[in-house]
């Protein structure tokens, strides 16, 4: 093979690695909806792609690469679903559909999303345990590998390949259908698919353990199932919330980390790194939001964005938007936030008197950010020994090595003031 064709076949290569990764989710949808098994839906999807790799190479990349896989898959699993024992019943509920009706055109993209909301629902279902849900959600719907979840979550590939297989079984042994659920059943399962991206985005905006304090793979990754599923179900007011409160938040990536991989607070940022795009994007999906949680979260995240100088912010309406969460939610965290907001709006020792009610908090007995908190409002009324063991408490809860140097910082700080 000649250099040219040698470079040729590398970058064929990495247009099907490219083309499948953006495919993925789609691709499984689609499948599933024949073979009504997520687990064998993914190993069509991989079949789809082993053809590509073969014969892309000699007959050239097709004009629509996603398309060409997305068939490929489908006929492989009608194929599998004619000819496999196993698939006895479900022949004989569409079989003559499948006998006597061609294959519906996988380019049509109200059918493959409507596949794709059912695989949303399907992999976010509340049957699951919560980190089932996350690690399935990623490989189905994000393409991730079981390498790169296990990354991102400090986990071990072992755990994570059978946390994905143990879901996979669990939804197959529930009897999980593949569709999108409606009336009382749809809300109680939006909930459960908005938690997941909630956490995804969470865990990507500020990483519980490891050595680094954010990961934007996650965070892109969150944004992205977040966008999809705003644009499938345009008018579910809480979905527009999350995908507001995820644009702000996203927003500010850039400048929350410092050149040495440090936290910059919120106080210290450059706010001229804020992606003031994502800004845009956050505000007109808050327009279409409603009064729930994550709608009041983003729009506690835009009194944020609006404010152009950390002073400019309006901590006071903060407060009361905070005070409408916490009615809603009877979260000890939102109540902690709520704190800070108050110290900023009528000073430490109010948001301090809201502080000491939570410390015997069961929900909140190893959460860092409540001595770290409490720290801040002492050193802010100058009561410096108090301030520094609990910056010191703070850093021996927390599992990021980050904050935990920054924590160690402001304790040793104060131990050398006079």
């Amino acid at each position: 093979m000649t250099a040219a064709g040698a470079t040729e076949a590398v970058e064929t290569v990495e247009t099907v690695e490219t083309a499948f990764r953006i495919e993925y989710a789609r691709i499984v949808a689609g499948v599933t909806r024949i073979v009504r098994d997520v687990g064998i839906a993914q190993e069509l999807a991989q079949d789809a792609l082993v053809a590509a790799l073969e014969q892309w190479p000699e007959s050239g990349v097709p004009d629509r690469p996603g398309a060409w896989l997305m068939a490929t898959a489908r006929h492989r699993a009608v194929d599998l679903v004619r000819r496999r024992e196993t698939y006895a019943r479900k022949l004989a509920e569409v079989g003559r559909v499948l006998e006597n009706v061609p294959p519906p055109d996988m380019t049509d993209p109200d059918d493959i999303d409507d596949d794709l909301l059912r695989l949303i629902f399907t992999a976010c279902h509340p049957v699951l345990s919560t980190q089932a849900r996350i690690a399935l959600a990623l490989r189905l719907l994000c393409g991730l590998t079981t390498e790169e979840i296990a990354r991102a979550f400090l986990a071990s590939e072992a755990t994570v390949a059978q946390r994905i297989v143990r879901a996979k079984r669990a939804l197959a042994r529930a009897g999980v259908l593949f569709e999108v659920p409606y009336g009382p059943d749809r809300a109680a399962r939006l909930s459960s698919v908005l938690e997941v991206i909630y956490l995804v985005f969470n865990e990507g905006y500020s990483a519980t353990a490891g050595d680094d304090l954010v990961r934007p793979g996650l965070c892109e990754d969150a944004l992205r199932l977040a966008r999809v599923l705003a644009v499938l179900m345009p008018t579910e007011p809480e979905v527009q919330g999350l995908v507001a409160l995820l644009e702000f938040q996203a927003s500010r990536l850039p400048a929350r980390i410092g050149p040495g991989g440090e936290p910059v607070l919120l106080a210290e940022q450059d706010r001229t790194r804020w992606n003031r795009m994502l800004i845009h994007r956050g505000v007109e999906a808050l327009h279409r939001a409603g009064l729930g949680p994550y709608s009041l979260q983003a729009a506690i995240a835009a009194c944020h964005a609006q404010a152009i100088r950390y002073e400019d912010t309006d901590w006071a309406m903060i407060v009361k938007l905070y005070g409408r969460l916490t009615a809603l939610t009877a979260s000890p965290v939102v109540e902690l936030n709520r704190a800070v907001a108050i110290s900023m709006s009528q000073g430490p020792a109010a948001g301090l008197k809201v502080v000491n009610t939570l410390v015997d908090e069961p929900a909140l007995r190893s959460y860092h950010l409540l001595p770290s908190v409490r720290g801040d409002l002492l050193e802010r009324l100058g009561r410096v020994e108090e301030a520094r063991a609990e910056f010191a408490r703070a850093a021996s809860l927390t599992r990021n090595v980050r904050e935990r140097n920054l924590l160690l910082q402001r304790a040793t700080k104060l131990s050398d003031a006079p």
